[in-house]
């Protein structure tokens, strides 16, 4: 039948439930039990076994199959599925006859009954009484096995997570791993806080903000790109061990690994330097692996990646040398033209520089994706990196990580520039390549500035991207799968 034709048949169904005085929405059901909870209750029940034992169960039709004078229905709800089997005789032969001609695949239904063993072993419930929670109005997908198409799953989520296991239980999982995170952060005093989203002047990242207007104040804001500057305030103030995990807003592309909006955490500590987010990354993210896989290896797309610790370090220069096989100390020119005569694509607006992009670009292209285990990439140009301390004994650099996980990045951390003179200077220098037409180069920040002049003490922090994270330890092949609600073209 066409889908408008079943939708009618529905509406009709829906129409005789009201005729009867039966509401089809209802406000509560006094559910005693999950179906997992029955499962484990009554594991080992023999074949054909009456219990005696009545509950109340509640969930969703996804299968029915009438035999003879019975009929059987799957009731699923989010622990798994419970069978519930309906006659005449627990019914009534007319409200047997009745339910079965109003309910479809797809309704919300509650039902009370007594717990037993079908001849096969089947743990059931025997229908004593039957209510309908929520009549559903459109057909399920063909034989509710999923929608096929990926793009529909995305569009359509809510019945994708209706139809699709997988999708529910990533979404569980992602629980499972910011719950992980949190309690690991808490246990080693660490304080979670909120910051603001909207924002006088976008700070923190280098990035495109979205632009929005406050009616009242009659002025511009923008939706955060990271909460990094005003984090650091609060090492000012204080308060030593912060983190904050909420939503970033960048104006950028959408791709299998970049949403516009994604999840973010970021963490700062006083009185330690990258070399202490390098270990606090990996306790963390190897609590997160154990909480979803039980040991310190899993499998992503086909391939194994091992967490057990330590993980790689390498210097940045070195691994972009080794992958490009180009001399990366070179002044920019003659680096630009070894690239070039190599025939590696490098973008014209590189070309002008800075030199820690086009470095960064060569990352990208040549290094990234041999990165499988986790790796530290280490020690960033002073260039692109305007929110972290000199490296010691190298002050054209930074202390700065970047960790990879099967080709991705997945973390990004600095020895925290605390000192307010070198900071604006820094800030000054990406000024001048906005100027030039970098719209990601970040601003002159007067506020944090002068917070920072109040001093802040010395510090490493990290930021994570939740979203990549839980790709990877979920299996996902894009980050479209992880998130509830993607945005899409």
């Amino acid at each position: 039948m066409p889908e408008q034709d079943l939708i009618l048949a529905r509406r009709e169904k829906l129409a005789r439930l009201r005729e009867r005085g039966i509401d089809p929405y209802p406000y509560t059901f006094s559910r005693t039990h999950t179906a997992q909870e029955l499962r484990e209750a009554f594991r080992g029940l023999p074949p054909a076994q009456h219990t005696g034992v009545e509950v109340a169960v509640a969930g969703r039709i996804l299968a029915f199959r009438r035999m003879g004078r019975a009929a059987f229905a799957d009731l699923h709800d989010r622990s798994g599925k419970i069978q519930v089997f309906a006659a005449p005789q627990t019914l009534g032969a007319e409200g047997y006859e009745f339910w079965l001609d109003v309910l479809d695949l797809g309704d919300w239904v509650g039902v009370q009954g007594e717990v037993f063993t079908t001849k096969t072993g089947e743990l059931s419930v025997a229908a004593q009484e039957i209510v309908i929670l929520a009549k559903s109005l459109r057909p399920l997908p063909e034989k509710w096995h999923g929608l096929r198409d990926v793009e529909t799953r995305y569009r359509e989520r809510a019945l994708d997570f209706l139809t699709n296991p997988k999708a529910r239980e990533i979404l569980i999982a992602r629980a499972k791993i910011l719950r992980t995170i949190r309690n690991h952060l808490d246990a080693r005093g660490f304080i979670e806080v909120e910051t603001p989203i909207l924002q006088p002047l976008p700070g923190g990242a280098s990035a495109r903000p979205f632009i929005t207007h406050h009616n009242e104040l009659d002025r511009d804001l923008y939706l955060r790109i990271a909460p990094e500057l005003y984090l650091k305030r609060l090492l000012v103030g204080g308060l030593e061990k912060v983190y904050e995990i909420g939503r970033n807003f960048r104006n950028e592309g959408i791709s299998s690994e970049h949403n516009p909006e994604f999840t973010a955490l970021e963490a700062y500590e006083a009185y330690t330097d990258y070399q202490g987010m390098m270990e606090l990354a990996e306790g963390l993210i190897e609590a997160c692996v154990l909480a979803v896989a039980g040991t310190s290896r899993l499998e992503y797309q086909g391939r194994w990646i091992e967490f057990s610790r330590p993980w790689r370090r390498v210097p940045l220069l070195e691994l972009v040398a080794e992958t490009s096989g180009c001399d990366v100390e070179k002044p920019l020119p003659e680096l630009v033209e070894d690239l070039e005569r190599r025939g590696i694509p490098i973008p014209e607006h590189l070309k002008r520089g800075p030199r820690g992009k086009v470095i960064e670009h060569l990352l990208e292209i040549c290094a990234e994706k041999t990165l499988w285990n986790p790796t530290f990439v280490l020690d960033y140009p002073l260039d692109i990196s305007p929110l972290a301390k000199r490296k010691r004994d190298r002050p054209d650099l930074t202390e700065r990580f970047e960790l990879f996980i099967a080709g991705k990045e997945v973390a990004n951390a600095f020895s925290e520039l605390n000192d307010p003179e070198e900071q604006r200077s820094r800030f000054m220098a990406q000024e001048k390549l906005r100027a030039q037409g970098d719209e990601e180069a970040q601003r002159v920040d007067e506020d944090f500035l002068r917070d920072l002049e109040l001093g802040m003490p010395p510090a490493g922090g990290i930021g994570i991207g939740i979203d990549r994270l839980i790709m990877i330890l979920t299996d996902a092949p894009s980050i479209r799968e992880v998130l509830a609600f993607p945005l899409l073209r």
